[in-house]
């Protein structure tokens, strides 16, 4: 069974040899393979050959197109510095107004870090056709209106002015789902949504505002042939009952969530992936006790369920502690 196969058939409810490895690489890929964070950000050369590199030695099952939040921010119209040993920075072209008109109206296909990523789903698909998936990512609603206004305006925003967030975040909804079609048509089986903000919204108003939004999302990239993964950093505990309704098919789950409840509140058709520390249990703990660790989870959680950290893989995680999170874990009937 090959790590297509094996990734298909676990969200198809369907047994597999062992669990999918689908650990986020972005900084740590990029130092494995020899390159600065600034040149795996900025061309997909770098990246694929990073993340492939990093698959077939440590067993990694898919193949991903992440490497910041600011892709969509860029075709927006917000500027980027390249940092070597850290994610990019970005301005925000929103920072110091609300007239939506100033934005550039970013085309994937045209604008230059978008069509980047595009580029990698295209390279994965044209070296690897269905021998990994492919995860594709864009921004959700209310993490791409943060990055636009910067992340304390759009909280005020969101208490201060909700029609005006609320059209940002369309706004958003609409450049997402653009971007999201042209990586599916590029070969991306799977299109991710991270929408780490919403951690910090209260369940109403996430439920009011931004879980619509998230909804239609999800829905469309389903229309469009692609599963839909969701991550959200932080504690989203309060946010379980509203994911539970957003029908996304892999929902990433951070340390601070207790595993079993998000089990019990979002159901057994979804696939939960994660959630060790990355930092005291990946980052620093001995491969003997990840893997007991790992074991011990997936028994408690059940299927179905994807080999995760709770986030990114940390720079500086020992090699033999990423092989020992990515050692086959059989699977368990029932």
């Amino acid at each position: 069974m090959n790590s297509y196969k094996r990734y298909m058939n676990t969200l198809q409810g369907k047994p597999v040899d062992f669990l999918p490895r689908t650990p986020i690489l972005m900084q740590y890929a990029a130092e494995y393979s020899g390159a600065t964070y600034a040149e795996f950000a900025a061309g997909y050369q770098v990246l694929t050959l990073a993340n492939i590199e990093c698959a077939r030695y440590f067993g990694i099952d898919q193949l991903s197109c992440i490497s910041d939040p600011y892709r969509e921010t860029h075709g927006f119209g917000g500027k980027i510095t390249y940092v070597p040993d850290g994610p990019p920075r970005c301005s925000h072209p929103l920072e110091a107004q609300k007239n939506l008109s100033v934005l550039d109206l970013p085309d994937p296909h045209r604008s230059e870090r978008m069509l980047d990523r595009i580029l990698a789903v295209r390279e994965y698909r044209r070296k690897y056709n269905l021998d990994y998936s492919v995860l594709g990512w864009v921004e959700g609603p209310a993490a791409e209106a943060a990055d636009l206004r910067n992340v304390m305006n759009f909280l005020t925003d969101l208490i201060d002015d909700e029609p005006f967030s609320a059209e940002l975040m369309d706004l958003c909804l609409h450049t997402a789902l653009d971007f999201a079609r042209a990586q599916i048509e590029a070969g991306a089986d799977t299109i991710g949504i991270g929408d780490a903000i919403a951690s910090q919204i209260s369940p109403a108003m996430y439920e009011r505002v931004v879980q619509p939004r998230e909804k239609k999302m999800v829905q469309a990239i389903h229309k469009m042939g692609a599963r839909v993964k969701l991550h959200i950093c932080g504690n989203i505990t309060h946010l379980l009952p509203g994911i539970s309704d957003l029908g996304v098919d892999i929902l990433d789950v951070d340390h601070m969530v207790d595993m079993c409840r998000a089990r019990e509140t979002v159901g057994d058709k979804v696939t939960l992936s994660g959630n060790l520390d990355p930092v005291s249990v990946i980052k620093n703990g001995t491969p003997d006790q990840i893997k007991k660790a790992f074991r011990r989870l997936y028994k408690e959680v059940g299927n179905p369920y994807m080999v995760n950290a709770g986030c990114e893989i940390p720079s500086g995680t020992p090699p033999e502690n990423l092989r020992a999170l990515c050692e086959p874990i059989p699977f368990l009937p029932g």
